[in-house]
């Protein structure tokens, strides 16, 4: 008896359940739209001190930057690049896999800055190992704003 309860609830709900059809392949994992997740497409906010705080003019920006993705020679140099600018100037900080990364042995951080507004810095890695492999990401930040530009790296084998 209580088997036929079951299998009678059961068929209910499968008959009064939506029909659903799977989607086959992959799914859509980016829109076309090139516009910023969040941002209003006319690119004003709301009320009129977000607007100011995100499209202030002495915000930090980044210029120049390294390709999003690079491949590397296992035993080369890996070098990345971000040019930023805004005022007061800009402080450049590194991430790889979403830490701060500092300067040390095979790791060297360059940094310049240029007129009163702005800043160029450079990671060298040398000699490249498997571990340096990863997603850098370089973002430059004042008071008024913070930028960021990403750069996924993997390496290959050279093969003489």
């Amino acid at each position: 008896m209580y088997l036929k309860v079951v299998l009678v609830c059961m068929c209910i709900l499968i008959l009064t359940s939506p029909v659903t059809e799977g989607r086959r392949g992959r799914g859509r994992g980016r829109t076309k739209s090139r516009v910023q997740i969040g941002l209003p497409i006319t690119g004003k906010y709301r009320d009129p001190e977000s607007d100011q705080y995100y499209n202030n003019n002495n915000g930090a920006k980044i210029l120049q930057a390294s390709h999003f993705d690079y491949e590397y020679v296992l035993g080369h140099k890996i070098a990345f690049l971000c040019v930023a600018k805004g005022n007061p100037r800009p402080q450049i900080t590194w991430y790889k896999d979403g830490t701060e990364i500092f300067q040390h042995l095979y790791m060297h951080v360059h940094e310049w800055r240029i007129g009163d507004d702005r800043v160029k810095s450079k990671i060298e890695i040398d000699p490249a190992t498997q571990m340096d492999a990863g997603l850098y990401e370089c973002t430059a930040d004042n008071m008024y704003s913070i930028d960021r530009r990403s750069f996924k790296t993997d390496f290959s084998i050279a093969f003489d």
